[in-house]
């Protein structure tokens, strides 16, 4: 690997690869992620397209490890990669590489993410995501609108400065509001805070009826059907609901019986607890903020939820959160 342009930094490209075979040869603008799991893949392939569609190069994503069904997902999405383990998928020109199941023998541990990354740090971050310009505002403000601690804003603030995410000028700040800065909290959220935000899981009466169900003013719709609404494209899968508290009303009509180890294409209601404080909705007040919306179908890993991301993004969030 090279060191990478500078372009190809400013949009998350972490080395420049160049394969050849004969006279034949293929660039790659390579993107590390460490720890990848089914619920942050999403959200890493997102930024791998960014990054090709950006650098003009097949992106190729380097891991520590990648099991065998996520191998082949990416292989599905003609998304190419190699691990330390030894498991790689490659196609150019002359050239084509695959190999799965090679197992991961020395497990080192991750370097520590800032402050931006801890549980409180991506609080803050959403607030700001949803309203780029509270970056400005009093710190008093800021944590309000994150439903954090006063004194957890310095160092966060600080890490967003040192990662070129926060403009710190004479007398204002400035928040460095890009796609690429949504896809790393996304990425980041999937794999530290999202597990946390669900109660419970429900089995319901009337699933395909959700749009009729009597939410009260503090119940919002997230995830899959907040998707709906926004764009009218997905059908929900799976229903997610953020509130302090189910509507006891819609508790006793869906007859909900709580489900333990729920699988993959059981059509269910997933209960998240709000975990921000003051942040707009911004688009529809039965629905939680396009940014969340959009880093929960990420979070998903299923191709359908991942396109309706993009439109999502294309509807909401293009204007507030540009492409570099």
């Amino acid at each position: 690997m090279t060191d990478p342009p500078e372009m190809a930094t400013q949009v998350g490209a972490d080395a420049w690869l160049r394969i050849g075979k004969g006279g034949e040869q293929a660039d790659y603008a390579a993107m590390v992620q460490r720890k990848l799991t089914p619920a942050t893949l999403g959200a890493a392939t997102v930024q791998l397209r960014h990054v090709a569609n950006a650098t003009g190069h097949p992106a190729l994503l380097v891991t520590d490890y990648l099991t065998p069904p996520m191998a082949e997902r990416l292989r599905d999405q003609k998304q190419q990669f190699a691990d330390a383990a030894g498991n790689a998928y490659l196609e150019g020109p002359g050239l084509l590489v695959y190999v799965t199941g090679r197992k991961l023998l020395d497990k080192r541990i991750a370097p520590n993410a800032g402050k931006a990354y801890t549980l409180t740090g991506l609080k803050v971050m959403l607030a700001l995501l949803c309203d780029p310009a509270l970056a400005d505002a009093p710190q008093r403000a800021i944590a309000a609108a994150a439903g954090v601690a006063l004194g957890a804003i310095p160092a966060v603030l600080a890490d967003l400065q040192q990662t070129g995410h926060l403009l710190v000028l004479p007398k204002r700040r400035r928040l460095n509001a890009t796609k690429r800065l949504l896809d790393e909290w996304a990425l980041a959220y999937a794999r530290r805070l999202r597990a946390k935000t669900l109660h419970a899981t429900y089995a319901v009466k009337d699933f395909d009826a959700w749009q009729q169900w009597p939410l009260d003013a503090q119940a919002l719709w997230g995830g899959e059907p907040a998707a709906n609404l926004l764009v009218q494209y997905l059908k929900p899968g799976v229903l997610t609901i953020y509130a302090d508290r189910l509507p006891p009303k819609l508790l006793v009509e869906q007859r909900m019986t709580i489900v333990r180890g729920a699988q993959v294409g059981d059509r269910v209601l997933e209960w998240r607890k709000p975990f921000w404080g003051n942040v707009p909705t911004a688009a529809r007040p039965d629905t939680v903020h396009p940014v969340l919306v959009y880093a929960d179908l990420l979070a998903t890993g299923d191709a359908r939820c991942i396109e309706t991301a993009q439109l999502v993004y294309d509807e909401y969030l293009a204007r507030l959160l540009p492409a570099a």
